[in-house]
């Protein structure tokens, strides 16, 4: 297949591009800048010039493809909300280039969304729409393409890591430096799931592959690494001391990211693997983590 992959210059999108270049599909990848043009094409994959608030661009790339595989996303976090609803019309304007098609759309999201409530293991089958989490704006908008006939499947992330990126923890580890304190809410108990960036690109193949339209696909190779031990590790390698902090003093010490450290989000992928075979085996988040060059970062 020809797939139309946004992000493509991306963490994770630069990692789908050898994983579906290997099993035989072409690339056809978005980005704005010339250098991202470059990268692409050393990487063997086409160039399609645009970006996320160019909806045209976008409906024009996915017209040309056979798929679309969307993992773009603006990180700023500071402009969390705004950048969801960005999502959302992105999505929209690629469903309405292949609607009436059989082609796939494979959207992004987060195993947040999949909440089962407090202490249980977030689930595929399950999509909350109370949750907090404004990136519901992206199922949102694949939920009404899927009822208006487009093969929408969703791949929903937790913190895909290896030793440059780890998700949330990047920007927690920036924060960590500058406040020379490594830092969890409580008894940080509470669990974030990870998973390697390579088994995450594998699994995206595997939904364009396999995947069924409706599907949500939870790409958890660990189910939840503890707050606290996060935080230990990057005050091992960043030589700094570690502290529990209350949920009031969290707000103040870890900025926008006040709003994710205390969360439990535990998420299991039981019916992932079964559904799609899919078996990780990439190295774990402590592992990525302890062999990260924090002088680097």
């Amino acid at each position: 297949m020809r797939v139309f992959l946004t992000g493509a210059t991306g963490f994770i999108g630069s990692a789908i591009i050898p994983e579906l270049l290997g099993a035989g599909h072409q690339v056809l990848g978005l980005t704005r800048s010339g250098a991202g043009a470059q990268a692409l094409e050393a990487a063997g994959a086409q160039v399609h010039r645009g970006e996320l608030l160019d909806l045209d661009s976008l409906r024009e790339g996915a017209s040309q493809a056979d798929a679309v595989i969307h993992t773009a996303f603006d990180h700023d976090f500071s402009h969390f909300l705004a950048n969801c609803e960005k999502d959302r019309n992105a999505i929209a304007a690629l469903g309405d280039a292949i609607r009436g098609t059989s082609k796939p759309l494979i959207i992004t999201s987060g195993t947040g969304l999949g909440d089962a409530g407090p202490g249980r293991l977030a689930q595929e089958d399950i999509y909350n729409a109370d949750h907090p989490n404004p990136r519901k704006a992206s199922e949102e908008a694949g939920a009404a393409l899927s009822e208006a006939g487009v093969d929408v499947r969703v791949v929903r992330l937790p913190q895909v890591h290896d030793t440059v990126k780890q998700g949330l923890i990047t920007p927690l580890v920036a924060i960590t430096r500058e406040r020379r304190v490594s830092a969890y809410v409580g008894d940080g108990a509470n669990r974030w799931p990870a998973a390697h960036v390579l088994d995450v690109a594998r699994l995206y193949r595997l939904a364009l592959e396999q995947g069924q339209p409706g599907a949500r696909y939870n790409a958890v190779a660990e189910e939840g690494i503890a707050a606290k031990q996060i935080a230990e590790t990057l005050g091992a390698g960043l030589g700094v001391p570690v502290a529990s902090l209350s949920a009031q003093e969290a707000a103040a010490h870890f900025g926008w990211l006040g709003m994710f450290v205390g969360l439990d989000m535990a998420a299991s992928s039981a019916k992932t693997r079964e559904q799609l075979g899919w078996t990780p085996t990439g190295p774990g988040l402590i592992a990525d983590l302890e062999r990260m060059d924090y002088s680097a970062t």
